[in-house]
């Protein structure tokens, strides 16, 4: 029966809590662990990163803040956060005060060219395909001429990407580093590259490096049955999460 009620979204009531209910967060930030994840993240962002600190960095869906926190550690300091999370928005103030629970795409389409990175960690895939090409040139939009797009989202070409993929109920879609790159430069986008987010060779701890050193034997092993199978190496970005970063003209 039609009650004439408007039952709220399943949006509304997961990501009301979702740093809670989804990313067993507690209620104060993590400086150590933060820190630790840094130095990782350090590897996977080389070269991508503004020499000016006082570039303007905004992290979209930034959660509890790490990506804040590893932009901080690092001399930036015009730095912008943005969650639909209250708690989640809670923790990230704890790095920076400008933290914002708002719509992404509000934002982005609020800010023309104000921006020389605009960072996007696992948000992608929560959207319907209309709604990630509204994000994608929303980001073109409120980057400034040059600016970087920097994302990490599940990868589909992983053998993994399948459980990543749907390891979150709130996950609506899945990529390739193809089939992204394709729709970047689609938006307008260019010098588009993709990436592993693996362990790192150095710079982490040795259990990193030696990780490292597993993976590429593991990764000659995907090259080969890429090649069996369909006669190429394939891609050759493996890890069930990738990052793809593209320049606005």
């Amino acid at each position: 029966m039609d009650t004439g009620t408007t039952q709220p979204s399943y949006r509304d009531r997961l990501y009301s809590n979702y740093g809670h209910d989804f990313q067993d967060a507690g209620e104060k930030f993590d400086r150590e662990g933060a820190s630790r994840w840094g130095r990782a993240c350090a590897y996977h962002l080389r070269g991508w990163l503004p020499k000016q600190k006082e570039a303007r960095i905004l992290d979209l869906a930034c959660g509890a803040g790490k990506l804040l926190f590893f932009f901080s550690e690092r001399g930036y300091h015009d730095l912008a956060g943005v969650d639909l999370s209250l708690d989640q928005v809670v923790l990230a103030r704890q790095v920076t005060p400008n933290v914002k629970q708002e719509s992404v795409f509000e934002h982005l389409e609020s800010n023309p060219a104000s921006y020389d990175v605009i960072t996007g960690y696992d948000i992608i895939e929560h959207f319907h395909k209309d709604e990630v090409l509204r994000f994608i040139d929303g980001c073109l939009s409120a980057l400034k001429p040059g600016g970087r797009l920097i994302l990490q989202t599940p990868n589909a070409d992983s053998p993994w990407g399948t459980m990543h993929r749907y390891n979150d109920f709130t996950h609506e879609i899945c990529f390739n580093p193809n089939a992204l790159t394709r729709l970047l430069r689609v938006a307008g986008f260019r010098n588009i590259e993709s990436r592993e987010a693996g362990p790192v060779p150095r710079g982490n701890s040795l259990t990193s490096s030696v990780r490292y050193l597993i993976w590429q034997i593991i990764r000659v092993g995907l090259h080969i049955w890429n090649l069996a199978e369909t006669g190429t190496a394939g891609g050759g970005v493996w890890t069930r999460v990738f990052l793809i970063s593209g320049v606005k003209k």
